[in-house]
């Protein structure tokens, strides 16, 4: 299986356009809202979450471009950890596409109806329930019962946020994708277990990261800050422990940063835009 962090960035990236904080302003590596693409043989693509970067995000990537022919294209559907903006509105960008399979649990295509009426208008899209790929297992876990803001009070039910589990059938490699953890849930020890790559939620570092710019604390926000995260992978070893879906205040982003140096030495990774895994 082919892996590629396409985006490794929280919603806005960094640095985000309305923040002028340190590190908006540092000149630090840019980096992009939060995506990866997945692939059994590296021919047919999938996307995990779609976020409002995708075109940059494709064009960025050789394996990812058009071509041989003037309107072949190698994405072949679409899965969404949740119905956040920054992880569907990217679906709006590929209509052009002539449709794709989007899978989601039930509660995120529900509450995405009026994003999906508008890109249905271009015909050709499926909105189906999480399965299988070719060549790759999935599976999910509710992690998380935060809601999008835009969300109908008549909107209930869930999951609203999961996690993925992706497996190779042929190699037996496999990734975990968490970018949205409001905790350590029931069930994510297991879940993980045996995993090569486990991309955890690095959105915060601190659970008080959010108040220098007047923002909520990172549970109102649904996020596990790194440091409760720490903890736990230090006891379970095994896997390659990535962060990923970084907030603009997140001190890990400075490479000369305690905090980043702090993550390396628990054996974590921070990667960057663009990294492969191969599993």
């Amino acid at each position: 299986m082919k892996v590629i962090l396409l985006g490794t960035a929280a919603g806005g990236g960094c640095p985000q356009w309305n923040c002028a904080c340190p590190l908006c302003t540092a000149g630090l590596e840019p980096r992009t809202q939060d995506c990866v693409a997945v692939s059994a043989d590296g021919a047919g693509w999938y996307l995990l979450n779609c976020s409002p970067d995708i075109r940059s995000q494709l064009l960025g990537t050789p394996a990812l471009r058009p071509g041989p022919g003037p309107r072949e294209i190698p994405l072949r559907g679409v899965l969404l950890t949740d119905a956040e903006l920054d992880h569907a509105l990217g679906l709006v960008l590929l209509r052009e596409a002539g449709g794709l399979p989007v899978r989601a649990p039930e509660a995120v295509s529900r509450a995405l109806l009026p994003v999906r009426e508008i890109i249905d208008g271009y015909g050709g899209w499926d909105w189906l329930p999480v399965s299988d790929l070719p060549g790759l297992r999935v599976t999910c876990l509710p992690v998380s019962d935060k809601r999008p803001k835009y969300a109908r009070a008549s909107d209930q039910g869930g999951p609203w946020v999961v996690a993925y589990r992706i497996e190779d059938v042929s190699t037996g490699g496999v990734l975990v994708y968490a970018p949205c953890l409001k905790s350590w849930p029931a069930g994510f020890d297991s879940f993980v277990e045996g995993a090569d790559v486990v991309l955890l939620d690095g959105t915060f570092y601190a659970p008080d990261e959010m108040a220098g710019v007047g923002g909520p604390d990172q549970l109102a926000m649904g996020h596990l800050p790194i440091t409760a995260s720490l903890a736990r992978i230090a006891e379970r070893p095994g896997p390659r422990w990535a962060f990923t879906h970084l907030n603009n205040t997140n001190p890990v982003l400075d490479p000369a940063s305690a905090e980043h140096a702090a993550v390396l030495a628990a054996g974590a990774l921070l990667p960057p835009d663009g990294t492969e895994f191969s599993l």
